[in-house]
């Protein structure tokens, strides 16, 4: 199986921690390690959430609008979370 790209936009399920068996969206690329991850419910970009790549599982889904929006700095949580509820990954 082909390894997936850490980048931003890539949709990642948290293996470990409280936050574990959730889904959330990569924000920001830390270094080799460590990536920011927001869910705009729980985990906003206010208050996102450093966590090291490997307690997460990367999934092959990435959310270019929202990669998009992060480059240009117009990204919401609302932009978030729809994209996710439209992935159906979150109810």
């Amino acid at each position: 199986m082909k390894d997936l790209s850490v980048e931003v936009g890539r949709v990642v399920l948290s293996k470990a921690g409280r936050d574990k068996g959730n889904f959330f969206v990569i924000t920001d690329i830390l270094d080799e390690n460590y990536v920011i991850i927001s869910d705009g419910v729980k985990r906003k970009l206010k208050t996102p959430k450093k966590k090291k790549l490997k307690h997460l599982d990367l999934k092959p889904v990435v959310l270019d609008e929202i990669a998009k929006k992060i480059e240009i700095k117009r990204l919401s949580d609302s932009d978030i979370e729809k994209a996710l509820r439209e992935q159906e990954l979150i109810s």
